[in-house]
């Protein structure tokens, strides 16, 4: 997807080289650089068509020049050399197919969709196949996946680019599927960079390993493509939302119980029990049975006995599979959970809630439609009254709070940010971290692809201007990627958490004084 004149300059440099015999093209890039990872697969692509011969190198404060000059040694060697010989070169037309998923494939396909987080995703399995559409949840990522993304995915792109076609990839080609009746389903959200292009890059790969009679059908509210098979029906959407909000609540009442749990594994089973129950009222999308079942499950959860016993919290913010995905984040919940601490990750609803909320930006600020706007707003009302059974349940609850609005969590990222920031994660990742803080989960981790431009500007950037407004922050940012050190992870975590129980030794001084007795950590 062409997103930037940056993009348009560049392929428009590559068809100028290709059609002139005396021109060649060499492309500098930054090292890391996500939209560089997209644009030279096609400038390579663009030059190969006409015979031409690609040179990249990338840029970095610690390239060696040497090395530069070599590269352009043995460019110009070729070209001598290619001159010399006379090779007259013909262009190839590129072939680009894109299949549509039809009410055929609908029937008869297979289809396959990768992992994110399996909390949610295994309950909106439900809404797909209650729907008629033979869904299959890819498992987990495995390192042998990661390997695949690799071999299919430019390694300059994000870690979430190559773990989801890595997870995609694996699962086509292992021969467990028939190619010729399988589909795949991708989300995407129409965002800048990896967020619009992961529907292309899933394609690429497909036609790399020479399977692109696969469908590729790009999931997304905002129209990128057509797909006569599928379709956002009142039905779907219902189910969908119920889906997400359960699997919200879940992940909100378990991780705000296990750490505290008298009986080992009691959250456990009481998840596994309501995941089933949450699967069933999604295939039937009874909403009178939902709100009922909202009640019960966070009634449930607030009885399970409880140690009485000081842990420091710790919140999770990022990008969004790295935030959700065990393996993306080097199952990062359970790492706090063994080292002592209760984890807090902010609902996933609240990523479609901000996608939605841009288009108030956009409208007022911008070139947007107000008809974009009044849409997103529809859309955000319908999710608030799917949520308000849970926040009424919250509030006269013991050991849980409710989730706030995207208007207030929109109001804490303006302390510090514009909503104009809106590629990835944009502004919602700095407003949930200001909101963390400010309702105690004063230990937070912002976690990210190595290299992701948004986290740095929304992230890692606004680090300090929270410390500077809210002293007691204790922030770590922490990068992902294929060949990331789990040991300095780990060792970051841990150096968060030491100065996280500094605090908590404060509390248990206070807490002892109070009750006159001492306190358990």
């Amino acid at each position: 997807m062409d997103q930037w004149s940056y993009h348009s300059r560049m392929y428009s440099a590559a068809e100028l080289v290709g059609n002139n015999d005396r021109l060649e093209l060499i492309q500098l890039t930054s090292f890391g650089c996500g939209v560089d990872a997209v644009t030279s697969d096609q400038v390579h692509e663009i030059l190969e068509s006409y015979g031409k011969i690609y040179t990249l190198i990338k840029i970095d404060e610690v390239s060696n020049l040497g090395a530069i000059k070599i590269r352009m040694r043995s460019l110009k060697a070729a070209m001598d050399e290619r001159k010399q010989k006379k090779v007259i070169k013909t262009k190839v037309e590129f072939e680009n197919k894109k299949l549509s998923f039809t009410k055929e494939n609908k029937k008869n396909n297979t289809i396959i969709a990768p992992q994110m987080s399996p909390i949610h995703f295994e309950i909106l399995q439900m809404a797909f196949k209650s729907e008629g559409y033979n869904i299959v949840l890819l498992p987990d990522v495995d390192k042998g996946a990661v390997d695949i993304g690799l071999k299919y995915v430019n390694n300059d792109s994000c870690y979430p680019s190559i773990l989801t076609v890595g997870q995609i990839m694996k699962a086509i080609t292992s021969g467990e599927y028939d190619v010729n009746n399988t589909s795949i389903f991708m989300a995407q959200t129409g965002g800048g960079c990896r967020a619009s292009n992961y529907v292309a890059l899933i394609r690429k790969a497909l036609r790399d390993a020479h399977l692109d009679q696969v469908p590729v059908v790009s999931i997304s509210s905002s129209g990128i493509e057509n797909n006569p098979g599928f379709s956002l029906t009142r039905s779907f959407l219902n189910k969908a939302i119920m889906a997400i909000v359960y699997g919200d609540l879940l992940l909100r009442v378990v991780q705000a119980t296990r750490p505290y749990e008298k009986e080992k594994g009691a959250a456990e089973q009481l998840h596994r029990k309501w995941k089933k129950i949450a699967c069933l009222n999604v295939s039937n999308g009874n909403l009178i049975k939902f709100r009922k079942n909202i009640n019960k499950m966070i009634g449930e959860f607030d009885e399970i006995e409880r140690m009485d016993i000081i842990k420091p919290k710790v919140g999770i913010v990022g990008e969004i599979l790295i935030k959700y995905h065990p393996m993306g984040n080097n199952q990062i919940v359970k790492t706090l959970e063994e080292e002592g601490a209760e984890v807090y990750v902010p609902d996933l609803l609240d990523f479609f809630l901000y996608s939605a909320f841009t288009s108030k930006f956009k409208y007022e600020k911008l070139n947007g439609k107000k008809r974009d706007w009044i849409n997103a707003k529809i859309f955000i009302d319908i999710c608030s009254m799917y949520r308000k059974p849970a926040i009424k349940a919250f509030k006269t609850s013991r050991h849980f709070s409710p989730p706030s609005s995207i208007e207030e969590k929109a109001k804490y990222a303006m302390e510090l940010i514009s909503l104009g920031n809106q590629t990835g994660e944009g502004w919602l990742l700095t407003g949930e971290m200001i909101e963390m803080v400010e309702h105690g989960y004063e230990n937070v981790v912002c976690v990210q692809p190595f290299g992701c431009l948004p986290n740095h500007v929304v992230g890692k950037s606004m680090i300090k201007p929270i410390r500077e407004k809210h002293p007691s922050a204790n922030i770590v940012a922490i990068d992902y990627d294929p060949g990331a050190s789990e040991v300095n992870q780990l060792n970051r975590l841990k150096l968060m958490l030491a100065a996280a129980y500094k605090k908590i030794d404060k509390q248990i001084e206070e807490a002892e004084k109070e009750k006159g007795y001492p306190a358990v950590v």
